[in-house]
């Protein structure tokens, strides 16, 4: 009788122990510069070796306040959504620069190497996801490192430059007259990828998506895609909000 009220006493102890979910902020130091960032914690990660996510915001989150990137996407609903399992870097890239840039992504990945650390984060669940300007980084940094992530779901992004645009957003690195891509599928490798987009979108051609899917395809590659009718650029909400989208995510190790 004693040792099960001392087991009772003990499991009430731990569960009131347990920390609950929160945003906490950290820093990086990369290439001389000092960025801010912040890291999604589930809750009671003491002790575990976690999933961990890399978040990449877009276009109107930039800046330096280590605040606007939680505005968009997948930080909204996390704080929907505190029971998920998984650590969520989330950082932001200065205003007038790219995820596509490389010292941008050299930040976002360095963001999650410390975070990985820190956490003790497990090495063969790291998966990725972008938004828009975060859709286009994603591409890139899956080009560029190929067997990081077990998988990776990109949103309203793309590959090309958006016509008129003149910005440094494309994936670069891509051979001069070769098919862009043909090259980012050939790439990426065997990372499993969903790719979502509006289908009315007017700020990211739909057609990148459509493209990306049937270079993946072509590729015999571990590929979904969703569309959603009449949705203009802001599809991240939706697609976030698919009910098997991170079952389907955490299914995958490398």
């Amino acid at each position: 009788m004693l040792r099960s009220l001392a087991f009772l006493t003990a499991m009430i102890a731990t569960g009131a122990s347990a920390a609950p979910a929160t945003f906490v902020e950290r820093s990086v130091d990369v290439h001389g510069k000092t960025y801010r960032y912040q890291v999604f914690v589930p809750v009671d990660v003491e002790g575990k070796h976690p999933a961990v996510v890399l978040f990449l915001h877009g276009s109107g989150e930039r800046g330096n306040d280590n605040q606007a990137q939680l505005s968009q996407g997948l930080p909204p609903w996390l704080k929907q959504h505190t029971d998920f399992p998984a650590v969520v870097v989330i950082p932001q890239a200065p205003n007038d620069t790219e995820w596509t840039d490389k010292a941008d992504a050299d930040m976002a990945l360095a963001a999650l190497e410390k975070t990985v650390k820190e956490f003790h984060g497990d090495r063969k669940r790291l998966y990725l996801t972008g938004l828009s300007m975060g859709g286009f980084g994603s591409w890139q940094i899956a080009a560029d490192h190929p067997g990081m992530f077990a998988a990776a779901a990109m949103i309203c992004g793309g590959v090309e430059p958006l016509p008129g645009d003149g910005r440094n957003l494309y994936v670069h690195g891509v051979p001069k007259g070769d098919d862009a891509y043909a090259w980012v599928a050939k790439k990426i490798g065997k990372l499993p990828v969903w790719i979502f987009h509006g289908g009315d979108d007017n700020v990211v051609p739909t057609e990148q998506s459509r493209r990306m899917n049937a270079a993946l395809i072509e590729r015999h590659a571990v590929v979904k895609y969703t569309e959603f009718p009449g949705v203009n650029h802001g599809s991240w909400e939706k697609a976030y909000a698919t009910p098997d989208l991170w079952d389907w995510m955490f299914s995958h190790r490398t």
